[in-house]
């Protein structure tokens, strides 16, 4: 497993990517922002983490953990939680993560990547119909 793995499957794939200041890969998916990252002592564990892309107020901070929780009492993926910013803006985050032990087919590969997509874009488009843009609604 490798981060050069990623960026190949990435490319093959027709999607954009970048690499931030840490190294880490990360890319817009159908306007939601996901890294693929590489972790563990061995590079064994692939983890692709999405953001939702709104923030809510703290005010809303019980209701968005009870949509999460919901979603992953009744869903294996993606893991979905919360991150409580400096300033109280809520951001709703969700991640799928494999430890794929010392090796990893190309299919294997790709069969992961897209499932940490396509899983985290079912749960974001659950949250666009639970909380609506105002601004993209008719006046």
């Amino acid at each position: 497993m490798s981060r050069d793995r990623v960026t190949d499957w990435l490319e093959r794939s027709g999607f954009s990517y970048f690499v931030d200041s840490e190294g880490d890969v990360g890319g817009l998916w159908h306007g939601w922002l996901f890294y693929f990252l590489v972790l563990g002592e061995r590079s064994e564990v692939l983890q692709v983490r999405g953001q939702w892309h709104r923030d809510l107020t703290i005010e809303r901070l019980e209701e968005v953990l009870d949509a999460c929780n919901e979603w992953n009492a009744e869903r294996i993926w993606p893991k979905t939680y919360v991150r409580v910013r400096d300033d109280g803006s809520v951001v709703v985050c969700a991640e799928v993560t494999a430890d794929v032990g010392s090796a990893v087919t190309t299919p294997q590969l790709g069969q992961l990547l897209d499932c940490g997509l396509s899983t985290a874009a079912m749960f974001f488009e659950h949250l666009d119909r639970r909380y609506p843009d105002p601004l993209r609604a008719a006046s």
